[in-house]
């Protein structure tokens, strides 16, 4: 039996109520994105805007000591409409919204216009830096620098501290980028960590998959030895009444031998079927299979292994059918497996085997360990899917999952035969 995957440990900011809190609003906004991407734009620009407005109505004037002309209204106005405009398209085309706001700015200072609103480049050299290729943010970085040195140096002269100026200007827009960058790193991780996330549930589908194939298979082996059996009972059966039919010269001869001929062909097809099924690991001769009177000896080797286990019966179990007896033993077997595995040795077991009418009932529960903490088992686990293999074959149903302290399973099988 493969043993359950190990199961990760929880993520404190997941189960802190701020943390939860973040993440819904997060995914809030980022849903609000995705139906209205102009809406966070609109509020990029709108801030802008109301950073620009005192020097558009004149109140940044009031207490310059050296007051130049003030530009028209309308003039600045204007121009921080075509400064803002390329805001709207700077996710879609980064870097085409980054040159056009370096055109823009290059033409407002070569007319002498200049306004706060050219803080725009910051916010244009951010999305090229979080969504262009790194020659694009190289260019655009260059040309940055090239623009911010022809004005200090050309279009308005600075009489003082020139490269200070320079270095200043160009250490604010390293800021932008350096955001930007952080954005991309970000999000690349995200992307690397949902690929892992979609990887490890397929590997978690795969391996699921694979035990459920490896235990029906394992079921078909174990089914085989006994369908073998009967049919070999059968062929006796049916070559000892074509015998005594003939020596009577009765009419039944033929048909019993035709029922011996037909039932040897048959296991010859199952036992070509095993050849199928059988792999390296398992003997493909017919073996017996254990059942309700091996549960004893099964026990006796589970004690011996450290757990405390106590074994009741009720109701008439020596009517059930091979199949059924197989079925229950390797439920127990499976369930006191998972129990040694995951709550260790110091604990104690009660299993309760249990026959009304054509129900039968199998129930394995563990005291668990207070001493010891042993993560949660999953009632997904492959200890798991045998045992509901198992049930599904006589149309039963398994509960299992925490009782008391220690865990439980629960089983209900059919006493009537096997289902399809």
């Amino acid at each position: 039996m493969n043993s359950p995957a190990t199961p990760r440990e929880p993520d404190p900011f997941l189960h802190h109520p701020v943390g939860r809190w973040m993440l819904g609003r997060r995914d809030r906004f980022r849903n609000l994105d995705q139906r209205h991407p102009w809406l966070r734009d609109t509020v990029v620009a709108g801030l802008l805007l109301l950073f620009s407005l005192p020097q558009a109505l004149g109140e940044d004037r009031e207490h310059d000591p050296t007051p130049e002309p003030a530009q028209p209204v309308a003039l600045i106005l204007a121009a921080t409409a075509l400064l803002l405009a390329p805001l709207w398209w700077r996710r879609r085309a980064p870097m085409a919204g980054f040159l056009a706001v370096a055109v823009i700015l290059l033409a407002e200072w070569s007319m002498n216009v200049w306004i706060s609103t050219g803080m725009v480049v910051l916010v244009m050299l951010y999305g090229v830096a979080a969504r262009c290729s790194m020659r694009m943010l190289a260019l655009a970085a260059g040309i940055t620098a090239t623009e911010f040195v022809f004005a200090v140096y050309v279009l308005q002269p600075v009489p003082d501290h020139r490269l200070a100026t320079v270095v200043l200007l160009l250490g604010t827009c390293s800021a932008g980028v350096a955001a930007g960058l952080a954005m991309r790193t970000f999000r690349a991780y995200q992307g690397a960590q949902t690929e892992r996330v979609t990887w490890l549930e397929t590997q978690r589908d795969q391996q699921a998959q694979l035990a459920v194939a490896a235990e029906r298979a394992r079921v078909a082996r174990e089914m085989h030895d006994i369908v073998g059996h009967h049919v070999s009972i059968m062929i006796g059966l049916a070559d000892g009444g074509a015998a005594l039919a003939t020596n009577r010269q009765e009419k039944a001869a033929e048909p019993l031998r035709l029922i011996g001929e037909t039932g040897r062909q048959a296991l010859d097809d199952l036992r070509r079927m095993l050849g199928v099924l059988h792999d390296d690991t398992h003997d493909p001769e017919l073996t017996p299979q254990p059942g309700l009177a091996d549960i004893d000896r099964l026990l006796t080797g589970v004690r011996a292994a450290g757990l405390a286990v106590t074994y009741r019966t009720t109701g008439d179990l020596h009517h059930l059918g091979q199949g059924l007896q197989l079925a229950v033993y390797r439920i127990v077997q499976e369930a006191l497996t998972n129990t040694l595995k995951h709550a260790g040795r110091d604990v104690s077991a009660q299993v309760t085997v249990t026959s009304e009418e054509n129900l039968v009932r199998v129930r394995v529960t563990d005291s668990g360990s207070p001493g010891r903490h042993h993560g949660p088992r999953s009632p997904d686990g492959h200890g798991i899917v045998g045992i509901r293999e198992r049930a599904s074959l006589y149309g039963g149903t398994v509960t299992a999952g925490p009782h008391r302290g220690g865990w439980a399973v629960d089983v209900t099988l059919t006493a009537t035969g096997p289902h399809p």
